[in-house]
């Protein structure tokens, strides 16, 4: 695509959203009121509103490698605090997506210079449940299981968060995990039990 065509698409954008509403970006610059936080994967075909059908404003948007919630990132840790304690968001949302390459990156048996470090938290992951994920023979099959189950421990990070255990005592707030299908289209819901999480790791990670 060449630069200059995106700046057109930007006129056309702008000119449609007016002939809608003449107030559109006037009510826009007014400021935001999200109920969700989104962290999910950099990759260039998962785009957040576009999977979700929201509009600007409705969503806060992370997005990283393999949708992690490594807590000396202070990129996603900064973002997760302004979006709980600032915006106060009811949701937030992992999403990750099946053949991602950040997951497939993390099993390969080479150097990856600075994103080794970033992508071994996919390795500790696998060696979580190292068992399930050799039994299946399928190699497809055995990333695709590793991103769902990414997934649902980034969705424990988040969880050991001070942030997130405050504000789900104080206004039960809700942690989703989700998988992007690409070959369908469709948003799984992994069905990410916080009460029962939280339940089984308070003894250690309580921060409230």
């Amino acid at each position: 695509m060449q630069i200059e065509q995106i700046f057109k698409n930007n006129e056309k954008w702008i000119s449609e959203k007016l002939a809608l509403d003449q107030h559109y970006f006037e009510n826009l610059s007014k400021g935001q009121d999200p109920e969700i936080l989104y962290i999910g994967c950099s990759d260039s075909r998962v785009s957040a509103e576009e999977i979700m059908g929201v509009q600007p404003g409705e969503v806060f948007v992370h997005r990283n490698i393999a949708n992690l919630v490594n807590n000396v990132d202070l990129s996603v840790m900064s973002v997760l605090n302004y979006a709980v304690r600032q915006l106060s968001i009811k949701h937030i949302i992992v999403c990750g997506h099946y053949y991602c390459g950040g997951v497939k990156a993390a099993m390969k048996a080479e150097d990856l210079g600075i994103l080794n470090p970033w992508l071994r938290n996919i390795r500790d992951v696998y060696r979580l449940h190292k068992e399930e994920l050799n039994a299946i023979s399928d190699e497809n099959a055995r990333y695709n299981r590793l991103v769902e189950l990414n997934v649902q421990e980034q969705c424990v990070n988040l969880i050991k968060t001070a942030a997130v255990q405050q504000a789900y005592k104080q206004r039960s707030i809700t942690v989703h995990g989700w998988v992007f299908d690409i070959h369908s289209g469709k948003l799984i819901d992994l069905k990410i039990d916080l009460p029962k999480i939280l339940a089984n790791i308070m003894e250690i990670y309580s921060l409230e």
